[in-house]
């Protein structure tokens, strides 16, 4: 059967990712996120990269959401996300962008979504109504439809996507659990390259087709193990 698409390790996986590269990182609030693809690109020496991450975050939530590295490496030079807190007890994120180190763009969460679907379904862009009469519609194409002003949200495409899936096929079929899902499969289809961190990879046949969320034509490559 053909392995093209399996890596020996997340380091070998992540070793093309490039200065300025846009990488979109799946997961929510810690959990099920690509925590070892995630380290292995914090040890690489890569700067200047746009990572697109929502994890949310609740009040009493005081652990790691995933992407600290990055930030404490000042690897990151703009994030994407709809909740700018990393985590309660982690001021890196203001404090960079105080110093004029990290951009960050806030986008409502539906937005972020929308924006990612239209990437990986090859669309223009969407017309969407929030937003409207805000300063987020500055700068932006605007429209009535049907009786309605909606603004032109354009797609959020990446180099690289970094999702976690609970089990994938040599073929690339991913399956996810839980929280994993939260925008994996939709960032999977927004990137040109995505790579799933799975527990466990098996030879074709060995998933059952119902429970494929990712099918291999949108997943570049696959590494089993890690955290």
């Amino acid at each position: 059967m053909p392995r093209e698409k399996v890596f020996s390790s997340c380091e070998a996986a992540v070793a093309d990712i490039f200065d300025g590269a846009t990488v979109m990182i799946s997961g929510a609030l810690g959990a099920d996120g690509p925590v070892a693809l995630i380290e292995a690109l914090a040890a690489r020496p890569v700067n200047g990269l746009t990572c697109v991450f929502s994890p949310g975050a609740a009040p009493d939530y005081d652990g790691p959401l995933g992407i600290e590295p990055l930030i404490a490496n000042g690897q990151m030079a703009k994030l994407i996300t709809a909740f700018p807190l990393i985590s309660l007890k982690d001021s890196g994120p203001k404090d960079q962008r105080l110093a004029g180190e990290l951009e960050i763009e806030v986008l409502p969460q539906g937005t972020l979504a929308e924006r990612l679907r239209a990437a990986g379904a090859g669309l223009g862009g969407v017309f969407i109504p929030t937003g409207v009469g805000t300063r987020f519609e500055d700068g932006k194409e605007t429209r009535d439809i049907d009786g309605r002003e909606c603004v032109l949200e354009l797609p959020l495409r990446g180099d690289f996507a970094l999702i976690r899936g609970q089990r994938a096929d040599t073929l690339g079929n991913v399956v996810y659990r839980g929280a994993g899902r939260n925008l994996g499969p939709t960032m999977a289809m927004a990137a040109r390259v995505s790579i799933a961190q799975v527990d466990e990879v098996c030879e074709p046949g060995g998933i059952d087709p119902e429970t494929v969320i990712s099918s291999g034509i949108f997943v570049n490559r696959v590494v089993a193990g890690g955290a």
